[in-house]
């Protein structure tokens, strides 16, 4: 397996050198953004390439069991042969690792959020990403008996998510993303690090107008909640069209310290963040 992998990673390396040459580092000059998440990262021209050249330190990629593949894409139309989560993700996330030196943003502690959404055959699916990440296990963060050892990339598994095999594991290389009704449900931390939810399930306010004074408190309770116990906030959901409600909401989410502000508008909310 080891030999697949290193034929993998040189193959990989190949092509980003081919179709990219600038893809395996980010210039020096990318100062990465803690609160970028790249939502449906994979349908940008050039998946997780283009989200780290603008700073991006989360990034989302849906995932299919096919035929003992896992296929990245949103809908099953538009799975290709391929388009795996190795050949999009892992492989070029450890390449870029190597080149850094330790790191996905040169010189940046910030270990990456790689965001797995299960879209098909939940525990089926799982125990196939399992097996990948492990061959990957170098570049990630890995629960171990107990014990969280932090590394470049953190896999979240969000989706089809099977917690009773997730918690069963006394190794794992990938955590589970979490819901609102997770928050305060007990959980640890080494278990469920990210809150992620439908921002309009739980707030109703949409960027027009002042946010209301008891949303914005429910908001931050929700962020201060989280952050005591370890834990991680990311909504979906949120306005996302350029404009004067989008960059409201961005500016709640901002100053609560949500962690993860969702966009499919990568050149957008990079200049929102290194604006502020």
């Amino acid at each position: 397996m080891l030999r697949r992998t290193s034929i993998v990673l040189a193959v990989t390396a190949a092509l980003i050198t081919t179709l990219a040459p600038a893809a395996q580092a980010a210039p020096a000059k990318t100062r990465p953004l803690p609160q970028a998440h790249a939502h449906n990262d994979y349908e940008h021209e050039r998946p997780l390439l283009d989200a780290l050249d603008h700073g991006f330190t989360s990034v989302e990629a849906d995932i299919y069991l096919v035929d003992g593949e896992l296929l990245v894409a949103h809908d099953p139309e538009d799975l290709r042969p391929g388009r795996t989560l190795e050949a999009l993700y892992l492989a070029p996330l450890a390449e870029r690792v190597r080149a850094n030196r330790g790191r996905v943003h040169r010189g940046s502690p910030i270990s990456l959020q790689l965001l797995i959404d299960i879209k098909n055959t939940g525990a089926e699916t799982y125990t196939a990403l399992d097996a990948a990440l492990r061959e990957y296990r170098t570049v990630l963060t890995r629960y171990a008996h107990g014990r969280v050892t932090a590394g470049a990339v953190t896999a979240v598994v969000s989706g089809d998510r099977p917690r009773a095999l997730m918690e069963s594991q006394t190794v794992r290389y990938a955590f589970y993303d979490g819901r609102m009704a997770d928050l305060t449900a007990g959980a640890p931390a080494s278990l469920i690090p990210l809150i992620s939810d439908n921002w309009t399930t739980v707030f109703t306010w949409l960027g027009v107008g002042p946010m209301p004074a008891d949303q914005r408190a429910r908001l931050r309770e929700i962020v201060t909640t989280a952050h005591a116990d370890g834990r991680r906030v990311r909504f979906w959901a949120t306005p996302d069209t350029p404009g004067p409600a989008r960059d409201a909401i961005w500016t709640e989410l901002r100053r609560a310290g949500v962690d993860h502000i969702n966009t499919d508008d990568l050149a957008g909310l990079e200049a929102f963040l290194r604006g502020c």
